[in-house]
């Protein structure tokens, strides 16, 4: 009797080990078993969907709620992972603003009730929103270039102006700054104690919520920084393409992709049926709803749980809204196959992407400045840039989505550099078209810098077709 109770006792004990062992893994409180050179044995995490956690089918209402990002616990993520021998040089983030109320109304509808006041004791919450408030108000003096210096540092209205930040908006980017700040900053010291003004470099497009998206970032990524550090550079173009913005044939990709859009939507009669439906209910013509973009404001009242508009004449309801969002999905799945979008992406982000590997290229000289990068942006600027990546199956740019160019250095090798995409806390660097077999080949889990500046040097142009070697001829070939 004794050896049996011994038994199940350590049986019982070794059963609770195992749970235990298996809890800190899920946890990440312990390393799982890894391969030489610190890379995981398991597979790298993908951006394709998940059949296990995700709906087996196109679900629309559910890739609503992912694009709405609404914050709730702290998400994991995958910034700052290397092997222990290599050295963070230079982080580049490129974002798009946070929640927002819409750019247009449903015609002849109440307009959704948004409170863009920052409230403490109101969902969502973050740790720092009070401080943040406080810090902006301290900052009406700050030096900024023109015209940010006339735009509000967070929102303030009891009733949100269009597309004006809301505060869901402001938390989602206190909770990426606090993050990034955990990450490049306590863990691995990208930037000094005394940092520099020029060791950052920052900028925006003229919008409040880029702006205030930029500000609410950088409060959780540096609290209480001093606005004498602080300059933000202002971008009048969305592709953030500066001097180089004027390209013919990007926008002749542009008005193919849009001819293409429009004949989509021509042979969808649900969508057209549809439509029809709800511009009764709002007694307006079928042509001026549609020019109204609804799924923009049907989008707020989704986000904020908030019903959708109703008239004498009926409710606008989430059948409608289901088969408005599933054209939109069908829209992005068929323009990856056309590859127009493609073409206008190659041209659209290579500006911006020419800019982030000549910072990068500096860093790996030893230079010291801008050694952190932020660019306040928007859908119309993410999209692109990923779709040039090769990122073809990434999800469209939700709200405060973030994509990240992370430079690291191997200690054991000064002279080599090699770089990391992440989009949204995942490590999507052996998905992009210039480093997609290089895994194969070497086990570090990172892909060489000259790949990526290879790619923005030659490979953009080549994939364009054509004999364009440089970004002006590609912009003014004839015969396109």
């Amino acid at each position: 009797m004794l050896f049996r109770n011994r038994f199940l006792l350590l049986l019982a004990l070794a059963a609770l080990l195992a749970f235990v062992s298996l809890s800190l893994q899920f946890f990440h409180l312990i390393p799982v078993s890894t391969a030489k050179n610190g890379v995981s044995s398991k597979s790298r995490k993908r951006i394709m969907p998940d059949p296990v956690t995700e709906p087996p089918v196109t679900d629309p209402v559910y890739e609503a709620l992912l694009y709405c990002n609404i914050p709730s616990v702290a998400e994991r993520s995958m910034e700052g992972h290397a092997p222990h021998h290599f050295k963070l040089v230079s982080v580049h983030v490129f974002i798009r603003h946070g929640d927002r109320y819409p750019l247009y109304v449903i015609p002849k509808t109440k307009r959704p009730e948004i409170d863009c006041t920052l409230v403490a004791n109101r969902k969502p919450y973050h740790p720092k929103l009070e401080a943040f408030v406080s810090h902006m108000s301290k900052g009406s003096g700050a030096s900024f270039e023109s015209p940010l210096n006339s735009l509000p540092l967070y929102p303030n209205h009891p009733l949100c102006e269009m597309g004006e930040l809301t505060q869901t908006g402001v938390v989602q980017h206190l909770q990426n700054g606090q993050l990034l700040r955990d990450i490049y900053l306590k863990k691995h010291k990208l930037l000094p104690n005394d940092w520099s003004a020029d060791q950052l470099y920052l900028e925006t497009t003229g919008k409040s919520r880029t702006l205030q998206s930029g500000l609410a970032l950088l409060y959780g990524f540096l609290p209480d920084f001093d606005w004498k550090k602080i300059y933000f550079r202002h971008q009048p173009s969305a592709l953030f393409c500066s001097g180089s913005c004027y390209c013919p044939v990007r926008n002749q990709y542009l008005e193919k992709e849009q001819r293409r859009q429009y004949l989509l939507r021509l042979k969808n009669s649900q969508l057209e049926k549809t439509y029809g439906e709800m511009a009764k209910i709002v007694d307006v013509p079928t042509k001026q709803l549609r020019a109204a973009n609804p799924i923009d404001s049907m989008l707020c009242h989704l986000c904020h749980n908030v019903s959708f508009p109703c008239t004498r004449n009926g409710c606008v309801d989430m059948e409608h809204f289901k088969v408005i969002k599933t054209h939109q999905i069908e829209d992005e799945r068929e323009r990856r196959e056309k590859k127009l979008y493609l073409g206008y992406s190659l041209l659209g982000a290579h500006p911006i992407l020419n800019q982030t590997i000549g910072r990068m290229q500096r860093a790996t000289e030893g230079r010291k400045e801008e050694l952190f990068a932020l660019y306040s942006a928007h859908d119309v600027t993410l999209s692109p840039v990923l779709s040039a990546l090769g990122l073809s199956e990434a999800r469209f740019p939700r709200f405060a989505a973030r994509l990240i160019f992370e430079l690291w250095q191997d200690r054991e090798k000064p002279n080599e550099h090699s770089v990391r995409i992440l989009y949204n806390g995942v490590d999507v660097t052996f998905h992009t078209s210039f480093c997609q077999d290089h895994h194969k080949r070497s086990p570090k889990p990172m892909c060489p810098l000259e790949n990526l500046v290879r790619f923005v040097k030659r490979d953009m142009f080549v994939a364009l077709g054509g004999s364009s070697t440089n970004y002006y001829d590609a912009c003014h070939r004839e015969g396109f």
